[in-house]
């Protein structure tokens, strides 16, 4: 294995931010790996690679057969199976795994959280009341609000839905974040919307929607995310670059 050729399981803004920051540095190998469920992801530095290794054992064999000396899971935070397939695949390979897990949000004074442990049970905290909602969940995992079709539903996805996906009664709108406060209010009142589902994913690119919903009284009913199978996770872009470092023996600083 090289210990200076580090594979990235991206589709994060921190997975991008690590591999051009690596890059520009050349002091290492970058190969990022995108799983391709965006048809159109931002531009990414290094060696970029879709789709997926066929679980655990399909990432191990990749490992090995391309000299890959460290592992670092920078995937989303709901990402959970890529996650538990990286931490059995860097363990059958023998390979250092470097986990960066996102903190989640809190809520603070004026936040009116319903925490729910799926987005099954998120639809079902929904009621029966017919309410307009905002589902700020992505494309993947809307089959539970189909199944509710007394509501209206207004859609954010970065890539159009598939229609046997889609909800009943629903509205789609396309756009990729990050988003502010000011955006996020105006989309809430000229929609109507009068509560929020969204996943605790954390980070600043998105918690505009969280901050409107508070200004404006709405409930949000907030996923929470899977148990990282990772012990020993960073929470920062700067320090998953220190941990790289010191496994690739280099000097803490760039310079140093």
């Amino acid at each position: 294995m090289n210990p200076r050729h580090v594979l990235i399981l991206g589709g994060t803004g921190e997975a991008r931010r690590l591999a051009e920051t690596l890059v520009q540095e050349g002091e290492l190998r970058v190969t990022l790996s995108l799983a391709g469920r965006t048809a159109s992801p931002l531009m990414q530095a290094g060696d970029v690679r879709r789709g997926g290794f066929g679980g655990a054992e399909g990432l191990a064999r990749y490992i090995r057969k391309n000299g890959i000396g460290i592992l670092l899971d920078a995937t989303h935070p709901f990402a959970a199976r890529i996650s538990e397939n990286a931490a059995r695949a860097a363990k059958r390979a023998a390979v250092p795994l470097v986990s960066l897990e996102r903190p989640p949000w809190h809520a603070v004074e004026g936040d009116h959280w319903i925490e729910a442990g799926n987005t099954a049970e998120a639809a079902k905290l929904l009621g029966e009341e017919p309410r307009t909602v905002f589902l700020a969940i992505g494309r993947q995992e809307l089959a539970p609000f189909a199944a509710r079709p007394q509501h209206s539903y207004i859609v954010r996805s970065v890539d159009p839905v598939e229609p046997a996906a889609a909800p009943a009664n629903a509205r789609f709108i396309h756009e990729r974040g990050p988003f502010d406060e000011a955006a996020e209010r105006a989309l809430l009142e000229n929609n109507g919307v009068e509560i929020v589902v969204a996943k605790n994913s954390g980070g600043d690119a998105t918690y505009g929607k969280i901050a409107a919903a508070r200004s404006l009284g709405l409930p949000i009913v907030m996923v929470r995310r899977p148990r990282p199978p990772a012990s020993g996770a960073v929470a920062t872009v700067e320090e998953a670059m220190e941990r790289i470092r010191h496994l690739a023996c280099l000097p803490a600083e760039r310079g140093e």
